[in-house]
């Protein structure tokens, strides 16, 4: 499974992310997240990594083209929808993007079966909230193209292996407060999704 480190607020956690084996790093501009970065802060930490990790852009309530600008300044190389739009709001971003589906029940999970997509508990907040999404929802299912997200941590990971996901997303379950990452979580959760 490919990992995502979600919610990176400083060059310390990113860095640390990608030595333990992160694929990709996600930076939240959704200004009322805990763990919201400004374009400033995500392209300074984004200037000093590596290559061939992926940058994610999450985005909540955001236009195409202010989606684009804000990935272009900061350096992301997908941009994260997180909210809900119309299959014509994706091309019109112009850029790399990536659908969330925030399930409420079952048949949510197989909607947009074609495409890869992030899956995520629904909730009224957006995003990092910890609820889980119901596992026994996922069997029978192709997860092939399908990216899991919510209620995520090192221990629970590794169930999820059976289940065949692209993907798997993870913010609060490896910080030590909001917007800070537990370097040991972080070590361990990948880890185990890999193991």
């Amino acid at each position: 499974m490919r990992v995502k480190i979600c919610g990176i607020t400083n060059l310390e956690d990113a860095l640390c992310a990608i030595e333990a084996g992160a694929d990709a790093l996600g930076f939240v501009f959704y200004p009322e997240s805990p763990r919201y970065v400004s374009v400033d802060t995500a392209a300074e930490i984004i200037s000093e990594l590596p290559p061939f990790v992926e940058k994610v852009a999450l985005f909540v309530n955001e236009t195409p083209e202010r989606i684009r600008t804000i990935c272009l300044e900061s350096g992301c190389t997908l941009a994260q929808i997180h909210f809900d739009v119309e299959d014509d709001f994706f091309p019109a971003v112009g850029y790399p993007t990536l659908r969330v589906v925030r399930a409420r029940k079952p048949e949510d999970i197989t909607a947009h079966a074609n495409q890869y997509r992030l899956i995520d508990a629904y909730c009224e907040a957006y995003g990092g909230s910890g609820k889980r999404l119901n596992i026994e929802w996922f069997e029978n299912v192709d997860c092939s193209k399908i990216i899991l997200a919510g209620g995520l941590d090192p221990d629970n990971v590794a169930s999820l292996k059976p289940y065949g996901f692209y993907g798997v997303d993870v913010s609060s379950g490896v910080e030590a407060s909001h917007g800070k990452k537990d370097p040991r979580k972080v070590r361990r959760f990948v880890e185990e999704a890999r193991s």
